[in-house]
């Protein structure tokens, strides 16, 4: 046989890295501790873009106004679910991620921890002068008044022949096993309130009234186990809401208080009963939340047709264009008006002030001066039979409708009118009149049954937390010989040493009370 051959035979085969052993790895890595923070690291990173982006289940305007100021922004937020992070795919997959990480983590240190619930304390060391913390006095104690004095202390005790040994601390580790199962018990929250709870936003203005059926919302996002029989049957009126802003100093203008007056039916045949509405006090009915999440203007018109007939009269929603001012922007629509449909691109300014180069503009957010700016008026087809959707924010092809100059405009700059005016069409297509001003809110219904159980676990993982971080396991030995206690002790929690020493002296004058000499 050659050297070669030899070698050859001699050389040690390498061990093949297959499926099997590919998963296993993939599993340890997963269930690791530094997986699973990463992962709780990334889920609350992931929530950072729900708090930065507007959502559409909570401020639809506001992501509309976005399309409208970026498009292509907003198609990049739209691309990557940003306007809907808690529902995207990516943030489930760091969910589903955390939750079969934490499930592997949980597991193991369970076994672990009942087999350490059943394991005795170890044998006293026969040196304890080696230990961290070390005593002895001169005493006639024995073992089994020592291990009393100890079990007094809280510790777990064992004897033996001349010897005591004790521990305690193991909350520590039952603090640190149930933070994980409180944070499972924080995800199973969350994930039975998707599949059973449902969202909802609806636009009211002041003098309507909102019943909670599905066909009622403006936006409804239900949990997929969620049917319309699932809501509660309540239902309320918006008689009033007020906004107090401030009016001197250097923070004119900035709300102070929103308030929401509702009458409502806790049942269809409940009496109805006053609620005052306010920012993050919702009103609660079974179990269902709404919140006040937005409010602004919906001036009132009335359009009238070249045939004299009323085609539209009501208030009409504004998106609000500047939040400091209220200056809002507003679109009428009469499909109805003969001979033809007409449209209206209007800006409504709460407080209407003159400028020195003669246009207008919103001085205080309150309603002092409501004025209305025509910005464009259009007579033709406005779409709305063609099937598409349309926003009631905006004429969906004015440029292919016929711009009409209304008769008291005259010049590019108009003057707004107050409540109570109004302005002739030309052509003897009608006219549009600003009749009132009134006020709408945006709330938000949320039915969550995981939101209590979430409340607990995160209490748990509190309480857990504290006190995996406040304990600390440490064995105290003593041996007896001749009229001779040696006390011995040590902890099991690394950097902990430092406060078991106070401890640890102690625990020596318990054990060496009415005794003498310790050293």
């Amino acid at each position: 046989m050659s050297v070669k051959e030899l070698e050859k035979e001699q050389a040690p085969e390498q061990a093949s890295f297959g499926l099997v052993a590919w998963l296993r790895w993939a599993w340890r890595t997963l269930t690791s501790m530094r997986t699973a923070l990463i992962l709780l690291f990334l889920l609350a990173l992931g929530s950072v873009p729900g708090s930065l982006v507007p959502q559409r289940g909570v401020e639809p305007d506001k992501v509309a106004r976005l399309y409208e100021q970026s498009p292509a922004l907003a198609e990049w937020y739209d691309r990557f679910q940003l306007f809907e992070v808690f529902t995207s795919t990516w943030f489930a997959a760091i969910y589903l991620l955390l939750f079969t990480s934490l499930i592997g983590c949980i597991i193991p240190r369970t076994t672990v921890y009942l087999r350490e619930l059943r394991r005795k304390p170890p044998a006293a060391p026969k040196n304890l002068s080696r230990l961290p913390h070390h005593a002895v006095f001169e005493s006639d104690l024995g073992v089994e008044r020592a291990a009393a004095r100890l079990r007094k202390q809280r510790f777990r005790v064992v004897t033996g022949d001349g010897w005591v040994s004790a521990e305690k601390g193991y909350l520590r580790e039952t603090g640190n096993l149930f933070f994980h199962i409180a944070l499972v018990g924080i995800l199973l929250a969350i994930g039975a309130g998707s599949l059973y709870g449902y969202r909802g936003n609806v636009l009211v203005v002041e003098g309507d009234g909102f019943a909670n059926t599905v066909a009622a919302y403006d936006r409804f996002i239900p949990g997929s186990r969620v049917s319309a029989e699932s809501l509660e049957p309540f239902s309320f009126q918006l008689t009033d809401f007020n906004v107090a802003y401030q009016v001197t100093g250097d923070k004119r203008g900035q709300a102070l208080d929103y308030s929401a007056h509702l009458k409502v039916n806790e049942s269809p045949a409940a009496p109805a009963r006053d609620y005052e509405l306010k920012v993050n006090e919702p009103l609660e009915i079974d179990g269902t939340q709404t919140y006040l999440i937005g409010n602004g203007y919906a001036p009132v018109f009335r359009v009238t047709d070249g045939k004299g007939q009323v085609a539209f009269e009501g208030p009409v929603p504004c998106l609000i264009e500047d939040k400091a001012s209220m200056t809002s922007g507003c679109v009428v629509k009469a499909p109805d008006a003969q001979p033809s449909q007409l449209g209206f691109l209007l800006r409504f300014l709460p407080t209407s002030v003159p400028l020195t180069d003669g246009t207008h503009a919103s001085a205080f957010p309150g309603e002092l001066n409501p004025e209305v700016q025509i910005l464009g008026a259009f007579s033709g087809d406005l779409g709305l039979r063609s099937g598409k959707p349309q926003s009631v924010y905006e004429l969906a092809e004015p440029e292919v409708m016929r711009k009409l100059k209304p008769v008291l405009m005259g010049t590019d700059a108009p003057k707004p009118l107050a409540v109570g005016q109004s302005v002739d069409l030309p052509g003897g297509l009608g006219k549009i009149e600003f009749t009132g001003v009134k006020q709408w809110i945006t709330l938000q219904m949320a039915y969550d049954p995981g939101r209590f159980p979430a409340l607990l676990a995160a209490a748990t993982a509190v309480v857990a937390i504290a006190l995996s971080l406040m304990m600390r396991r440490r064995r105290v030995f003593v041996r007896v010989a001749q009229g001779r206690v040696e006390v011995g002790g040590l902890t099991r929690t690394e950097g902990s040493a430092a406060g078991f020493a106070e401890e640890f002296a102690d625990i020596v004058k318990v054990l060496s009370a009415g005794e003498k000499d310790v050293r």
